[in-house]
């Protein structure tokens, strides 16, 4: 499977690992793009510094293409965007705002530029802005979401701008890769499935419980704080959710957010911290090498395109 995205970004198959605080350190990062993917590195609410050590580390373990995501709303920003364009890091995907006034900058110095994005409008905006290719990201996915579904958002982001769009948001195995494509993506951001693999350096207790998920095991908070996030149900959800009820302000929500996640991921409580996954979590059964990960979704296209041949041959009728 070869496409735009692929000869945009120099790698071998058009998926790419999601950006996820705490969880896309180099070493996940690195594992995918040794794959064939594009691993990358996820600088949240880390200091500029700590992003340059995982960057430099990443140079040490992969001779193949990675990127950092850079979330907008850090308090961090400048330090970072300085740190990636210093460290002439050679693709950038960004959330949670627009990166326009940094992409001239960034392209400048050979960077692409790939804004995750939640709607048609943004995804139009960032093109004419200057962003090499876009990631529609439907709700279904963990962390912070929009509120279209991938199904709905994807097409009409396609139908709307000229350059590559990438499928994220429930997408864990061939049978949503192939959707994707045919939905008119040229490539797959993959986040939560990446999460249970050997290689990524959150506590096992945050794959564990990804794992023994069932299908409607995540619910989405935060939505009167105007940045709403999925997350597996548990104690810290359920407070949310009660004081959200109770016409909590956003500093109190803010309050109680602050440090969960680092919490479930590093520290292994989730039960009070925050585990974000995406609702693809009832489909992962098992934690493997990213190198099997990713065999398993291209390998197994030929199966699913096989099987709608099949239906469509023996059963569809105009």
């Amino acid at each position: 499977m070869k496409t735009r995205v692929c000869d945009l970004l120099g790698i071998q198959y058009p998926v790419i690992q999601g950006g996820m605080a705490w969880v896309s350190t180099a070493e996940l990062a690195c594992a995918v793009s040794n794959a064939g993917g594009l691993g990358i590195i996820a600088a949240g609410n880390a200091p500029a510094e700590w992003l340059r050590e995982q960057i430099q580390k990443a140079k040490e373990m992969t001779n193949r293409p990675f990127g950092v995501n850079v979330m907008l709303l850090s308090p961090f920003v400048q330090e970072v965007m300085q740190v990636v364009y210093e460290e002439k890091v050679p693709v950038i995907t960004t959330g949670a705002g627009n990166p326009g006034k940094y992409i001239e900058r960034l392209k400048s110095n050979g960077t692409k530029v790939i804004p995750v994005i939640p709607s048609v409008a943004l995804a139009k905006r960032m093109e004419k802005e200057g962003a090499d290719a876009v990631i529609a990201e439907g709700t279904e996915a963990g962390g912070h979401i929009g509120e279209l579904t991938t199904m709905v958002l994807v097409p009409q982001v396609v139908d709307a701008v000229s350059i590559p769009v990438i499928a994220a948001g429930g997408i864990a195995d061939s049978r949503a890769l192939v959707a994707a494509i045919a939905l008119g993506a040229e490539g797959v951001q993959i986040g939560t499935r990446f999460i249970c693999s050997s290689e990524c350096t959150a506590h096992e207790n945050y794959k564990k419980a990804i794992v023994n998920a069932k299908d409607r095991d995540t619910v989405v908070t935060g939505r009167s704080t105007g940045h709403p996030v999925r997350a597996l149900k548990n104690k810290l959800t359920r407070e949310f959710e009660k004081k959200e009820a109770e016409r909590a302000t956003i500093e109190e929500l803010e309050n109680l957010g602050k440090g969960k996640l680092q919490a479930a991921v590093l520290d292994g409580d989730v039960v009070n911290g925050s585990v974000m996954a995406g609702q693809v979590a009832g489909l992962i059964d098992d934690i493997k090498p990213c190198s099997e990960i990713m065999s398993d979704l291209i390998g197994r296209i030929s199966e699913v395109i096989d099987r709608i041949k099949t239906i469509y041959g023996g059963s569809w009728h105009g």
